[in-house]
């Protein structure tokens, strides 16, 4: 149009320059001389064939993940995701609105942990419950427990094998540090209030209503429900055991994460250590 305008105008002796006419109509001068390619871009199979046999595999990965595991620029990586399409949508963000205090950050490795519940359906043995423990620093997962049972002894078993995973040994701990969860049932018993302080460690709660909160660990429950428990139909409990124990492995061990600098959380535990 605004070239229209100006051949027009040129035509009948007026000198407008496109400059100033796309200042008059409110339209970016980059698009008067934009002209669109009549070939799409290539690219080269030799990024594309692994990417898009890593994300067939794996469909909820993102770019940089992708590219850290294959080991290649995660701009290369980024515009053959956008080429192709092949980008994960977001959920939109609802408007409800939630209190942004106290993040499940911490400086320094047991300084601060994380747990929480989640549901797997366990094929003939029903629905079952997972605990998870993580450290909110380094991200590791060190303690988790599937059963049949939601009660308090799920929780304390995940939380059991946790310190034992990080400090060989059940025992009060030397340095006191606090374990975040929600207001649960399972969390506020006494069973399981009582285990924790024998331990030596301290409770917190987060606010009733917001999650955000404890993020980590619910981004935890989240990753491990898209790349594991909803790729895959579990016969069992025992299946469904061995499944997750095999994606703890892999999580811990070899997939990196942003907030690291691109570390897995055991290589963030001996960077701190």
């Amino acid at each position: 149009m605004i070239r229209t305008l100006h051949e027009g105008l040129r035509a009948d002796g007026d000198l407008v320059s496109i400059s100033k006419l796309c200042a008059w109509f409110g339209v970016p001068r980059r698009t008067v001389y934009y002209k669109p390619s009549k070939s799409a871009p290539k690219l080269n199979d030799k990024f594309v064939i692994p990417i898009k046999a890593m994300i067939e595999e794996n469909p909820s990965f993102g770019y940089r993940t992708v590219a850290y595991l294959l080991g290649f620029n995660k701009n290369t990586v980024q515009r053959v995701f956008q080429l192709k399409g092949w980008q994960v949508r977001k959920r939109p963000t609802g408007a409800r609105p939630r209190i942004q205090a106290l993040p499940s950050v911490a400086n320094r490795p047991n300084e601060r942990w994380s747990t929480d519940l989640a549901r797997v359906w366990g094929g003939k043995d029903g629905w079952c419950t997972i605990a998870l423990v993580m450290d909110c620093h380094t991200r590791e997962l060190l303690g988790w427990h599937l059963s049949r049972s939601g009660k308090a002894i799920t929780a304390a078993s995940a939380l059991e094998h946790a310190l034992i995973a990080r400090f060989g040994t059940l025992g009060k701990v030397e340095v006191p540090f606090l374990l975040r969860s929600d207001n649960g049932l399972v969390f506020t018993s006494r069973k399981y209030t009582a285990l924790v302080k024998s331990y030596g460690l301290q409770q917190e709660f987060i606010t009733p209503h917001c999650p955000q909160q404890n993020g980590m660990m619910e981004r935890l429950i989240r990753s491990l429900k898209e790349q594991c428990v909803h790729r895959q139909r579990f016969e069992s409990l025992a299946h469904a055991s061995r499944a997750i124990g095999d994606w703890i492995q892999f999580y811990n061990n070899r997939r990196p994460h942003q907030a690291l600098a691109m570390r897995t959380p055991v290589e963030a535990f001996k960077l701190a250590a």
